[in-house]
């Protein structure tokens, strides 16, 4: 049983940096999918990016509105897997959330959260002067 541990969150100015973590714990991925998405009030929930791998390959995926600021990467040793988010706007205030796939999705479904199981519990960030 994966279970998925989400940190980093908090509140920070508009033009701040955080950086989220998403610890994974019960099994060690030689090959998977590890993504975030988040969720704002009155919105639906949205893909933020991935980071897939099979043994030493990896990709990475953005969603438009992220790319160039916000970067994910992962420390294999830790199991871990980070999100840095760069010149945050108030529209990123969200839960974000950390999610799984046992293997490395291709570019037609890393984009879906049906695909992912299991989530983290959530993290929230609020950008706001």
């Amino acid at each position: 049983q994966v279970e998925l541990v989400e940190s980093g969150g908090g509140m920070v100015q508009p033009g701040g940096s955080l950086r989220l973590s998403c610890a994974a714990s019960g099994r060690t991925f030689s090959s998977g999918t590890l993504a975030w998405f988040r969720k704002a009030p009155e919105k639906e929930r949205e893909f933020v990016a991935a980071m897939g791998w099979n043994g030493g390959n990896s990709n990475t995926h953005y969603a438009n509105a992220v790319k160039g600021r916000f970067t994910i990467s992962r420390d294999s040793a830790k199991n871990t897997i980070f999100l840095q988010m760069n010149s945050l706007k108030p529209e990123n205030t969200a839960v974000y959330y950390c999610a799984a796939h046992n293997s490395r999705l291709g570019v037609s479904r890393v984009w879906y959260a049906e695909y992912y199981d299991p989530w983290g519990q959530g993290t929230q960030v609020t950008v706001d002067s």
